[in-house]
């Protein structure tokens, strides 16, 4: 009677818990792996859900890296950045730009440049 018990609780769990993990946005596969060195460092992450991120960065506190997503409509964004003594600058498709400057703003521009006033 007891081995019978024993069996039915094994199918049962077996039944209970299959041998293929179920992976959703709550339980995702997350692989990261990170090199720390005295003259910088490499990081990387990545999720079964698309999310990336990659940066290195060296002694003197220049990152370099990237990271991406896919976004709800199925979209792939990738941001690319920098960060030294210039500060932060990203870059990618789904940033927004400024409008070009109208010629006739450009050509003043010019103007002032050649002619600045004179302080009397």
């Amino acid at each position: 009677m007891f081995k019978f018990l024993m069996i039915c609780a094994i199918v049962g769990l077996a039944a209970a818990f299959p041998g293929v993990p179920v992976v959703d946005e709550v339980d995702g596969v997350i692989s990261r792996s990170e090199d720390i060195r005295p003259d910088g460092f490499d990081s990387k992450l990545e999720t079964s859900n698309g999310i990336n991120d990659q940066r290195s960065g060296d002694e003197h506190g220049n990152i370099k890296g990237s990271f991406s997503w896919i976004s709800s409509d199925g979209e792939h964004i990738q941001i690319s950045y920098v960060a030294d003594e210039n500060g932060y600058q990203p870059s990618g498709a789904v940033l927004p730009t400024p409008p070009p400057i109208p010629v006739e703003i450009q050509r003043a521009l010019e103007w002032i440049a050649k002619n600045p006033s004179v302080e009397h």
